[in-house]
């Protein structure tokens, strides 16, 4: 998922899902409460992640004491460059602990879940529900993250999602948090707009006010819209940025892109809720 507006100043959010994916597999262990895991494309990251949110599925189960467990997941999605890694994995897990478990919960019971244990593995300020739902649902979500309500959601025509992502990597916790709040009466604003429908507004709006604040170039998102960008703006906390582009101008947006330094992902809006693979 990407940022629309990023929910840490106030505790409203909303975000827009992309095709990027990941997948987790989850074998059960008769060792209670030792939960293993592997980031294959990236084993080098913390599982601790990994850890909560099996064992949050497992104590909403009361199997905690029962079983424990052993996860691999594998992704697309770049870690720590603000594009929303954690809750798209807290999302697979959950799925496929469910599934390892032979149960079923509603969908949002199932992001709840997730969100719990991004607060837990302390890899997300607020809870991070409006990434978490609209990776899971697909479309835009505005989301009270406080809450943990989806208020409102929208599918928007253009499908075409433009991401740059810098080299360096940039984690939540390190995040100035107090510095961002100064900014609540402004986010909520942006939030309103982004309720009432304006949503491509609010996400350039975001990216201005939150690049600024945490000290990032706003040029990247810029120059995207001098291309014919819907909109473009800083994803999450950075460092990557989005950019909403029609398919008539896909191709100069790139190009633009192409001469900074780091990496442009071709991604698409996503339609589909998450789901468990057989």
């Amino acid at each position: 998922a990407v940022t629309i507006v990023n929910a840490i100043a106030c505790g409203y959010g909303a975000a827009l899902g992309v095709d990027l994916w990941t997948e987790a597999a989850v074998e059960l262990t008769d060792n209670p409460n030792v939960v293993e895991g592997k980031i294959v494309n990236d084993p080098s990251e913390s599982t601790r992640l990994i850890e909560k949110t099996v064992k949050r599925i497992l104590r909403y189960f009361r199997l905690e004491d029962k079983f424990g467990a052993y996860v691999e997941t594998r992704s697309n999605i770049p870690i720590a460059r603000g594009l929303k890694s954690s809750s798209v994995a807290a999302n697979a897990i959950s799925l496929a602990t469910l599934s390892a478990l032979d149960r079923t919960l509603d969908d949002l019971t199932v992001v709840k879940l997730g969100v719990e244990a991004s607060i837990d593995a302390g890899v997300t300020v607020t809870g991070a529900f409006d990434d978490a739902s609209a990776s899971y649902f697909g479309n835009i979500t505005v989301t009270d993250n406080l809450k943990r309500r989806i208020l409102k959601t929208f599918k928007p025509e253009i499908k075409n999602v433009l991401i740059y992502v810098p080299e360096e990597k940039y984690y939540t916790a390190e995040s100035d948090v107090s510095k961002m709040r100064v900014f609540e009466k402004e986010v909520k604003a942006i939030h309103r707009l982004a309720l009432e429908g304006d949503y491509w507004t609010a996400m350039t709006l975001n990216g201005i006010l939150y690049s600024s604040i945490l000290g990032f170039s706003p040029e990247v998102a810029i120059s995207a819209i001098e291309n014919g960008a819907v909109a473009a703006g800083l994803s999450g906390k950075g460092p990557a940025v989005a950019a909403v582009v029609s398919d008539r101008d896909l191709a100069r947006v790139e190009r633009a892109w192409s001469e900074l330094e780091g990496r442009v992902i071709q991604a698409k809006i996503n339609r589909r809720k998450a789901q468990i693979l057989e």
